[in-house]
């Protein structure tokens, strides 16, 4: 049975919640081509349109390499206080656009020294660029809270620099951290000192697992490394067979990691075939407990809209299909439980009333 069509602007109102998105991929195009002049750094063009389209087509490519090299342009640009300020503060406000109530934002701080700021300098930075973001967003009538992921890259050797400032920051709006980076060949438990770090120190975490590389990966995430959720995690059907759950996916099943699913970025990367076939559909029907997210809005061209409209499109989801994925994300949310379960009774759940 083919599932009622929900309208784009339906969409773009209701109330969302992303969970696995990076702030260095999702900048405005014109603010790149601005803030590159700015600072004499040459783009493949300084037409704003023409720049998203370059960024889309090299997404698109299926190079894997190519897709990442798109970051170098964003974060030439993200170098100095001036461009920590504007583009974070535009990143809430673009969310606040696209219907989102809540969202974590993630970043790799030591990608942004530079230009001369320290790493304490750059999360200060970027954490006054969204409180500003977050008051404009409140006095325009469109009120969304952002929490702060700081991430370590995995190829290098500062993720336990990361994590002390994940720690020396908790109460400043950074809610938990994250590794990133190539993940073939650079397992999370060679970064195991930063995670027992965190843990002793009661911070949460994710681990990017399971898209570049297989269940090894999101294994070691888990049960070596203790991570709390798991940042894409397309690779957990490896451990499903007609339906039935291996010891690895029951567990992610049964004990309700969250699994931060990204479909138009998994296209792009290679880790999905369709949007009709991603697994995101599957796991939703066997309950796991999985997240809608965005990864990179300008490298992937996306919003939450335009995911939530390409399941609906393609994989015959309903409103209710997309209010429990909103939910999902908002219970494994590094925030309070108190601010969680606010979120969902007074805001998600009377969103949602009218599309169902």
């Amino acid at each position: 049975m083919t599932a009622p069509r929900i309208d784009t602007d339906t969409l773009r109102r209701l109330p969302k919640a992303v969970l696995h998105d990076h702030l260095d991929g999702g900048l405005r195009p014109a603010t790149v081509v601005e803030l590159a002049a700015a600072v004499g750094h040459t783009l493949p063009t300084t037409d704003p349109d023409e720049l998203a389209a370059w960024y889309f087509e090299a997404a698109n490519s299926g190079d894997l390499v190519r897709y990442i090299a798109t970051f170098e342009h964003t974060l030439a640009v993200m170098q100095s206080r001036e461009g920590l300020l504007r583009t974070a503060e535009e990143y809430v406000l673009d969310l606040a656009e696209d219907g989102v109530v809540y969202g974590e934002v993630r970043y790799a701080p030591e990608l942004m020294v530079n230009g001369g700021l320290t790493l304490p300098e750059v999360v200060e930075t970027v954490q006054e660029g969204l409180a500003a973001g977050m008051e404009k967003a409140k006095a325009a009538g469109t009120p969304v809270r952002v929490g702060t992921l700081l991430c370590g890259m995995r190829m290098f050797d500062r993720t336990k620099e990361t994590a002390d400032l994940a720690v020396a920051f908790r109460d400043s709006g950074v809610v938990g951290f994250d590794i990133a980076g190539a993940e073939d060949g650079f397992p999370p438990a060679d970064h195991l000192a930063a995670f027992e770090h965190l843990r002793r120190e009661s911070v949460p975490f994710t681990i990017h697992a399971g898209e570049a590389h297989g269940l090894p990966s999101i294994h070691q995430a888990l049960q070596v490394c203790g991570a709390q959720r798991i940042g894409h995690g397309v690779r957990i059907t490896d451990d499903i067979v007609d339906g039935k759950l291996g010891r690895l996916a029951g567990w992610v099943r049964d004990r309700r990691v969250a699994l931060e699913m990204c479909p138009t970025s998994n296209l792009q990367t290679g880790a999905a075939t369709s949007i009709a076939e991603h697994p995101i559909t599957e796991l939703k029907n066997l309950g796991f407990r999985v997240t809608l997210n965005t990864d990179n809005r300008l490298v992937s061209g996306t919003t939450m809209t335009r995911e939530m409209s390409l399941l609906v499109e393609q994989a015959g989801w309903t409103a209710a299909d997309l209010r429990t994925v909103t939910v999902n994300a908002l219970k494994s949310a590094f925030i309070p439980f108190d601010e969680r379960k606010a979120l969902i009774e007074d805001v998600v759940l009377p969103g949602y009333e009218p599309a169902l």
